[in-house]
């Protein structure tokens, strides 16, 4: 009789960020088009007249300070990550008495 040899089993992780190499690249990119968007916005500012003209100035000084937060706001969270394990608090041994330099007696 021939037996079936069981496959091994699956196991799946849940709740694994992405690499901090990724999230690097993920928020240098947003960086970078923010930028870019500022960048847009000044030379706009620059060839047009009227509220238009401030609206885009205020765009290009405002853009930086976001694009920052933005960047440093972190690696996001999961969204299948599992319940975190809240262990007992452990409770203390009591103190050991004096005796414990005395050494053992021979009996």
């Amino acid at each position: 009789m021939h037996s079936r040899k069981r496959p091994d089993p699956v196991y799946r992780v849940s709740g694994v960020r992405e690499s901090r190499t990724e999230d690097v690249r993920r928020r240098q990119r947003r960086y970078g088009i923010s930028m870019g968007i500022r960048t847009l916005c000044f030379l706009a500012a620059l060839v047009t007249h009227g509220p238009a003209r401030w609206v885009l100035f205020t765009g290009a000084l405002v853009l930086p300070y976001v694009a920052v937060v933005i960047a440093n706001s972190g690696r996001l969270p999961t969204a299948d990550a599992p319940v975190p394990v809240v262990l007992p608090s452990r409770t203390q041994l009591p103190p050991l008495g004096d005796d414990r330099n005395v050494p053992p007696q021979r009996g």
